[in-house]
């Protein structure tokens, strides 16, 4: 009674032939000098039977199936852990400024338990004060702390002596593309909304409203609509890493958020003053790897920098002979290793300062003097 064999390959389905086809296909050139063992490395799987009863080894597919299963879970546990913890400090914004009533509405996130908000530029238009309707259904008033147009960031506090969930900044120079990203708001005044996603991109820079360019933006597929702007984007570990701010129309998945390190030096700069004073550069600029072999010939203690994409007619760095495709490796002697840093060390206390500016162009460092001013 002749043998058969079944075979199983996960790629091009099920296979059932006798010894003379098992030996044909041994002797094709996909292949040809496989053992039995190989050919199971390769997702075959053989068994072997006689005359009719011949069963079919679904080992493979079974085990491939139990996996994507576990993975799908995993991811699934992994979202609504994430939406569990941040939710609830998701708010709805309604946006007033006196008599002239409602401006618009978004979201925002609380970022302490006394009630500081973080919201956008956009949402706030001006406006003076706002209604804040929280998860659980509860209703306060707010007013507008400062508003900081160049990064499309406002903060806004709560009147009302309350306890509220507030949710933590993370640290977004450790992200890296492909991460989860999860986006939570009121798009179209559905409240709490989540879509998911990952993180397309690192160091995008978007121009504001003010016409300034925002550095430092995460580029997201999580879908965001008219409502999300002003909510958090939310890491797999529960961290707030990014403000949703903005989503190109008539494109699909390419969504932008204000990066949580920028956020951060702004919230700080708008709680002290009210309002974030600045030194201005004027260029565009994305975080970039530093090749090794330029590394090691220099000796820098960086292993990454900050390439200029765009540099503004007429600002101090056109005056000081900066050009695209420059890599700024320090400023005022202070190592530069992503777009944050440039955004915070071009704080106040540079302002009306001629400070140095180490660039690496074409495989050269060169040092440029910029005299800074501050931005308008």
């Amino acid at each position: 009674m002749k043998s058969y064999y079944t075979g199983i390959n996960v790629f091009t389905g099920i296979n059932v032939f006798n010894e003379d086809e098992l030996k044909y296909r041994m002797d094709d050139p996909i292949y040809r000098g496989m053992d039995e063992n190989i050919l199971a490395s390769h997702n075959f799987f053989f068994t072997a039977s006689s005359g009719a009863d011949h069963r079919v080894e679904e080992r493979g597919f079974r085990e491939s199936g139990d996996d994507d299963a576990a993975l799908l879970d995993a991811y699934s546990r992994a979202v609504t852990k994430v939406v569990d913890e941040v939710a609830p400090s998701v708010v709805r914004l309604d946006v007033r400024h006196g008599g002239r009533g409602h401006l618009g509405s978004g979201s925002g996130v609380i970022l302490s338990p006394d009630g500081l908000i973080l919201t956008n530029s956009h949402v706030v238009q001006g406006g003076k004060r706002a209604d804040v309707t929280a998860l659980d259904g509860r209703s306060f008033s707010a007013r507008v702390l400062g508003d900081d147009p160049d990064t499309d960031l406002a903060l806004i506090r709560i009147e009302e002596d309350a306890m509220l969930p507030a949710v933590r900044l993370g640290n977004s120079k450790k992200l890296r593309p492909g991460e989860i990203a999860i986006a939570i708001g009121n798009p179209l005044g559905f409240d709490a909304s989540v879509t998911a996603g990952v993180i397309s991109a690192l160091g995008r820079s978007l121009r504001s409203k003010s016409g300034r360019l925002i550095e430092d933006v995460i580029q997201t597929d999580a879908a965001l609509n008219p409502g999300n702007s002003g909510g958090p984007l939310v890491s797999s570990q529960g961290a707030v890493i990014g403000i949703n701010t903005a989503i190109i129309s008539g494109a699909q998945g390419i969504c932008f958020a204000v990066a949580s390190n920028t956020a951060s030096f702004v919230l700080g700069e708008l709680v002290a003053h009210g309002r974030v004073r600045r030194a201005y550069l004027g260029i565009g600029a994305g975080t970039v790897p530093l090749p090794r072999r330029i590394v090691l010939r220099l000796g820098l203690t960086q292993r990454m920098g900050t390439v200029v994409s765009a540099v503004e007619a007429g600002s101090p760095a056109d005056h000081a002979g900066l050009l695209t495709g420059d890599i700024l490796l320090a400023i005022d002697g202070i190592p530069i290793t992503g777009v944050d840093d440039l955004v915070r060390l071009l704080d106040a206390e540079k302002i009306d300062r001629t400070i140095p500016l180490d660039v690496l162009r074409r495989s050269d460092r060169r040092r440029f003097w910029v005299a800074l001013r501050e931005r308008n």
